[in-house]
This record gives C-alpha cells, sequence and structure tokens, in this order.
C-alpha cells in the first residue's frame, strides 16, 4: 500500500491542470502588479493598469510582443485622433458628427478582421471614453491621454514578466474569446452596421446628456457589440449583467472586511488582490465564465481604484455602478435587436445595396 502511495505522488501533474495553474497564477500577478504600480505613481486612470494585463493575459498563452505593441499603438493613435477631433470641431456640431461617425465606422471595419480585430475593439473603446471625457471642461484630457499611453507601455513589462515568472508548460495557439463570424455580404454589411448606429447612438447620448461619471455604463455599450452580432451580442448582455453583479458584492465585501482601515494603501491592495483571484481562476474555464469574470473584473476595479486617492466610502459608488449598468445594457440589448432587424429588412427589401 505504501508503495501504491509512493507511485502515485510521483505521477506528473497533468498538463491541462498545470497549464490552467499558470495562467491564473499569470493573469493574477498582472493584474496585481498594474494595481500595485497605479497606486505607487498615483496615476489618475488606475483602472487601465489592471484592465490591460487582464485584456491581454486572459487571451494568449504566450508572450506576443506584436499584440502588446497594437495595444500602445491603439491607445496612441486613438487618443490624438480622438483629442484632434474635438480640438478643431468640438464648436461645429454638425462636422464633428459626421467626423465621429466616420472614426467609428473604420472601428468596426477594423473589428470584422481578427488581424485588425484588436485595434478596432481599442479604437471603438478608448474613442468613445475621450469624445465623451474631453467635452467636459472639467476633464484633463491631455492627463488622460498621457495616463493611458504610460499605462500602455507599462503593461508591456507585466506582462513580460508573467511570462517569465509563470510560463506555458505549451506553447498553444492565441485563444480568442470573441469571434467576428462573416458568412456572406448581408451579414458583414449588417454586422458593421449595426455596430456603427449603435456606437453612433450612445455618443450622441452622451454628448446631449450630463453622463460623464457614467464611464462603466459607457463602457458597457461598446463590451456588448464586440460580438458584432445579434446573438453574440445578447449573450454578451447577460453575461455583463452577471459579471457586475458578482464584483459589485465582491467590492462591498472589501469596504465591509477592511471597515475604517479602508485608506490603509498597503491592506487595500492586499484585499483587492484577494478579492480579484476567484475571477483569474474564472479565465481557465471556458470563454464563458473568461467573459464573466473580465466583467467582474471591470466591476471590481474601476469604482475602487478610482477612489483610492481620497480614500472615500465606495459603497455608493459600487451600487450606483450596478444600477447603471443594469439599465444601460437593457436599453442596449433593445437597441440592437431593433437595429440588427431593421438592418436586416432593410437589406432584404433592396437586395441591390448587397451587391454595390
Amino acid at each position: 500500500m505504501d508503495g501504491h502511495l509512493a507511485n502515485q505522488a510521483r505521477q506528473p501533474v497533468p498538463l491541462p491542470v498545470l497549464e490552467g495553474a499558470m495562467k491564473t497564477q499569470r493573469i493574477w500577478f498582472g493584474c496585481a502588479s498594474g494595481l500595485a504600480l497605479s497606486m505607487l505613481f498615483g496615476w489618475s486612470y488606475g483602472f487601465f493598469a489592471i484592465m490591460l494585463p487582464l485584456f491581454i493575459l486572459s487571451r494568449t498563452d504566450s508572450f506576443e510582443l506584436s499584440r502588446l505593441l497594437m495595444v500602445v499603438f491603439s491607445a496612441v493613435w486613438t487618443t490624438i485622433q480622438a483629442t484632434l477631433l474635438l480640438e478643431y470641431l468640438q464648436f461645429h456640431p454638425v462636422l464633428m458628427t459626421v467626423a465621429v461617425g466616420l472614426f467609428f465606422l473604420i472601428k468596426c471595419i477594423a473589428m470584422m478582421n481578427p488581424s485588425t480585430y484588436l485595434f478596432g475593439y481599442m479604437g471603438l473603446l478608448v474613442g468613445s471614453i475621450i469624445l465623451n471625457f474631453a467635452s467636459y471642461d472639467f476633464i484633463d484630457i491631455e492627463d488622460f491621454n498621457l495616463n493611458l499611453w504610460v499605462i500602455s507601455l507599462a503593461n508591456i513589462a507585466i506582462c513580460a514578466l508573467a511570462f517569465w515568472l509563470f510560463p506555458e508548460p505549451k506553447r498553444d495557439e492565441i485563444q480568442d474569446a470573441m469571434t467576428t463570424p462573416v458568412k456572406s455580404d448581408m451579414d458583414y454589411i449588417s454586422q458593421v452596421a449595426m455596430g456603427w448606429l449603435v456606437a453612433m447612438a450612445a455618443f450622441l447620448l452622451f454628448q446631449f446628456a450630463d453622463l460623464y461619471d457614467s464611464l462603466s455604463a459607457q463602457a458597457s455599450i461598446i463590451i456588448i457589440l464586440t460580438p458584432m452580432t445579434l446573438a453574440g451580442s445578447m449573450a454578451m448582455a447577460k453575461i455583463r449583467v452577471i459579471g457586475t453583479a458578482l464584483g459589485c458584492l465582491a467590492g462591498l465585501a472589501i469596504q465591509l472586511v477592511l471597515g475604517g482601515w479602508y485608506s490603509n494603501g498597503l491592506l487595500f491592495w492586499l484585499a483587492l488582490t484577494i478579492a480579484m483571484g476567484p475571477f483569474c481562476y474564472l479565465f481557465t474555464k471556458g470563454p464563458v465564465k473568461g467573459a464573466i469574470a473580465f466583467s467582474a473584473m471591470s466591476a471590481l476595479a474601476v469604482p475602487l481604484t478610482a477612489i483610492v486617492p481620497e480614500g472615500k466610502d465606495a459603497f455608493f459608488s459600487i451600487l450606483y455602478r450596478f444600477s447603471s449598468i443594469f439599465v444601460t445594457v437593457a436599453a442596449t440589448a433593445m437597441l440592437i435587436w431593433v437595429v440588427h432587424h431593421g438592418i436586416r429588412a432593410l437589406l432584404l427589401k433592396h437586395p441591390e445595396f448587397v451587391n454595390v
């Protein structure tokens, strides 16, 4: 019997288990490192330091410098484009709307190609945020741009260190949780049109409404759009609500556990790092659970990191985040459904548009 137990102990750990453990540790290390750097250097938008490593490490199983450079290039190029649009066209509403429409259209088309999907997604997300933020006089858009550039560069070092410390036992292909299937010209046109119309509707809403503090709700609109299909967007809407609820509950738990020690930087970092652990583990359990974990991580990171410098109570910030995201997701899902069926009906009625 002792010999049998000894033989069992000498058996190697199954490769899938080892791969999952390494990936979990990479993601966990990357997010914790990003949080530490944002607190150490006082970055104004520290949640990007958590979300960028999370975005890359959850989708790759090997160090891809080209993908990381694409993130940097997309961040720099998008911020420059959006800032110039606002600088020269902000006081010309019609020209501004037309220019933003072309800007979003290019990003939506880029998302239809796997090789440029990341560029289009980053451009659509970051561009939407900048166009919203920069329309308010009290927002320092240059500070936002510089913070994003620095965080994007730091993301390269964080990801490189994560892969060096926790290497994958076997190189696998890049795993993209979201794809953009296109079966025909009608699919291509309808998907691009749907993404463009919903993105423009969100832009106009945030221009006319005083919603500068609804960054999470605005990001939710773009995240729901990422599959660029009706079925994928409906599924993403459900995932976004579930993940947001889990992340908000984790944030409230941190608030309750720390209590009066909430303003202690070291304890805050430790508590948030521990709370991120289970969500990092979910990224190894398939694309659906990974998408839930991504939404949960953003729900956990954004409201908490936004109030770190002031050390304020995050309770109402977290509750506001969940309520705003829930309403936004429900409204966006209905809009996507209406736009999708409207576009399909138009294309079926006028097939010459497809054959242009």
